[in-house]
């Protein structure tokens, strides 16, 4: 009987966001055509502040563009997702659905952010080369860095491209970098920022500043590459104690089904692999943090 209304429930809920997104389209349709004809040849607006500003700061760092623009579509595949996990699995099926989902999402967020900073890591010091010559062939420091930042290429140029528009509403270029710095949470970043707030409270040759910066980043990279050698033994093996439970049980199930499925049709072997199971994630996250703290 619970199977029915639950299906029902998940139905409308569906045919209210199919319902809610058409009018949102017809009502967007209208708006953008006269908003497209007023703002031509204007800067764009800046980003207007959400009450979920922590998951609007991950999809921006990982260049997702705002959560709220594929918001009713990411909730249509999740209540989906419940629904066939409730029919391949009952309960079991549905607590995976409602809880696999974020946890992928957030995952995927994060993986996306780390590669995407190694990225414009790698590109920074072509953009601060870049300044520097641009200030030696005259150019004001303003103008240097918008220059660069135009020459550059993604996601480096994408991502500052919000210093561009904080420029253009009237921020000074310092207060700009500062804020990009502070988005990213990256030391390199932040270090280009305390540069220019240098350089624009007590004067200097910015050239020497930014030629000095490309040769601590430089450095610093040369560090992370030595010390990533150095530990390729511990993240090796790091990757064998967590991968190999895994591959055991696979390596069961393959030659002998029987005995993992004797397990679990039992309640005291489907215990033991519930917390087994349980202990490996656990096991997996401790390595992660490990790896990530050497």
């Amino acid at each position: 009987m619970i199977g029915p209304i639950i299906l029902i429930l998940i139905c409308l809920i569906l045919l209210g966001l199919s319902i809610r997104l058409f009018l949102h389209g017809v009502h967007k349709t209208a708006n953008e055509r006269v908003l497209n004809r007023l703002a031509e040849g204007q800067p764009q607006q800046p980003m207007v502040n959400t009450s979920w500003v922590g998951l609007e700061r991950m999809f921006l760092r990982a260049g997702l563009g705002r959560p709220t623009e594929r918001l009713g579509l990411w909730l249509m595949l999740w209540a989906v997702a419940m629904l066939l996990g409730y029919l391949l699995a009952d309960w079991i099926g549905l607590l995976v659905a409602v809880l696999t989902p974020p946890l992928l999402l957030r995952l995927y967020i994060d993986w996306l952010y780390r590669r995407r900073l190694k990225r414009m890591i790698e590109q920074l010091p072509q953009l601060l080369d870049h300044t520097v010559r641009s200030l030696k062939s005259g150019r004001t420091l303003a103008d240097a860095v918008m220059g660069s930042i135009e020459a550059s290429d993604d996601p480096l140029k994408k991502a500052m491209g919000r210093v561009q528009r904080n420029v253009q509403f009237g921020v000074n270029l310092p207060d700009a970098v500062s804020d990009f710095a502070e988005l990213y949470e990256q030391n390199e970043l932040r270090m280009f920022a305390l540069g220019l707030k240098v350089n624009h409270r007590y004067g200097g040759n910015a050239s020497e500043l930014l030629e000095n910066l490309i040769k601590l980043i430089r450095e610093r990279d040369q560090g992370a590459r030595q010390l990533r050698a150095l530990t390729g033994e511990t993240r090796m093996t790091a990757w064998v104690l967590g991968s190999l439970p895994v591959i055991l049980v696979s390596y069961f199930m393959l030659t002998n089904p029987g005995y993992m499925l004797g397990m679990w049709h039992d309640s005291g072997g489907q215990t033991m692999l519930i917390v087994a199971a349980v202990l490996q994630v656990l096991g997996c996250l401790a390595l992660w943090r490990m790896l990530r703290s050497v």
